[in-house]
């Protein structure tokens, strides 16, 4: 019996592990357009600073409650681990966002969303460089993701688009974020280890906007609310799902479900700004779909096998 309520326990927790990191993904996935529309009003780097801002302050209540409630999981002479993790994923979460930001200047909602959600392909096969295993199903996800790709972003005459080109620059950042995340988060707290991401990411872009762009406070007052969405709901929130449920969630696992991201951004681009796909886009976003669900299943069937 104990066996039978442990397994129990461990598929409810699975359950709602999986479905923390689904709300996440229709989050993300909304945001593109939140993240076009606050382009209307400033600079791409302000418009991440901004919002890399305000997710960071959203945690402050959170990690002031922790604390006095002794809710610590950081273990003792990890402080200086706790604030060069958050500097280096800070740092990965900066260059992901900054390409895929430019890049939305110039492509779709729905055609970002799918490319970015190329870095479900990505993590297993960079995680063979770590020396993680893998099987035939991460060559062939990747195999059918990129030629979904080819379908959606190349033309004719074999070239892309600088914005599909900057979307699929940050999806490689992307999943180096999601390894690392992987790497740090059982070994430090996660909720201040996202604070200091999303800081550290804030601070990188903010310094970039003032060097190189011209916003108003009229601007930024005019892009209040994707501001408010991108920045309390995409970054406070749902980035926040993703480093605590990655604690005890395989980072291959967790890319299928965040994958789903690109289906809600084709939703949204359709929706809210008016976005079309043409027959031969609509075939290379399901090839795209299958590959990034096939490239990250190794990880759960291998984990499932182990189990019985």
């Amino acid at each position: 019996m104990a066996p039978k309520r442990h397994r129990s326990r461990k598929a409810i927790y699975s359950a709602r592990s999986d479905g923390l990191l689904l709300i996440a993904s229709a989050i993300w996935g909304f945001a593109f357009v939140a993240q076009r529309l606050g382009m209307e009003h400033m600079g791409p780097f302000a418009f991440n600073g901004i919002r890399f801002m305000m997710g960071a302050l959203t945690l402050l209540p959170l990690i002031i409650w922790r604390s006095r409630k002794k809710i610590v999981s950081i273990q003792q002479g990890r402080s200086k681990l706790l604030i060069l993790g958050g500097l280096l994923a800070g740092a990965l979460v900066f260059l992901g966002a900054s390409f895929q930001q430019v890049g939305l200047m110039t492509t779709g909602a729905g055609n970002a969303g799918f490319i970015t959600g190329l870095y479900v392909v990505l993590v297993p096969i960079f995680g063979l460089v770590l020396g993680q295993r893998t099987n035939p199903q991460t060559g062939a996800g990747a195999l059918l993701a990129f030629a979904g790709l080819y379908l959606l972003s190349f033309t004719d005459s074999m070239t892309m688009s600088t914005g599909d080109i900057m979307v699929f620059i940050g999806t490689v950042f992307w999943a180096i974020q999601i390894l690392t995340i992987g790497w740090l988060s059982p070994k430090l707290d996660t909720i201040k280890l996202a604070f200091y991401e999303f800081l550290f990411c804030s601070v990188f872009s903010l310094a970039v906007a003032l060097l190189f762009e011209t916003n108003t406070w009229a601007g930024i007052s005019g892009g209040m609310w994707p501001l408010v969405y991108g920045g309390v709901f995409s970054v406070g929130i749902a980035y926040t799902l993703q480093v605590v449920v990655q604690k005890k969630t395989k980072a291959s696992h967790g890319a299928i479900i965040m994958s789903l991201e690109a289906v809600f951004a084709l939703i949204g681009g359709i929706l809210f700004l008016n976005e079309s796909l043409s027959f031969r886009g609509a075939v290379g976003c399901c090839l795209m779909l299958a590959g990034m669900i096939i490239s990250g299943l190794w990880a759960g069937n291998r984990k499932r096998k182990k189990e019985i």
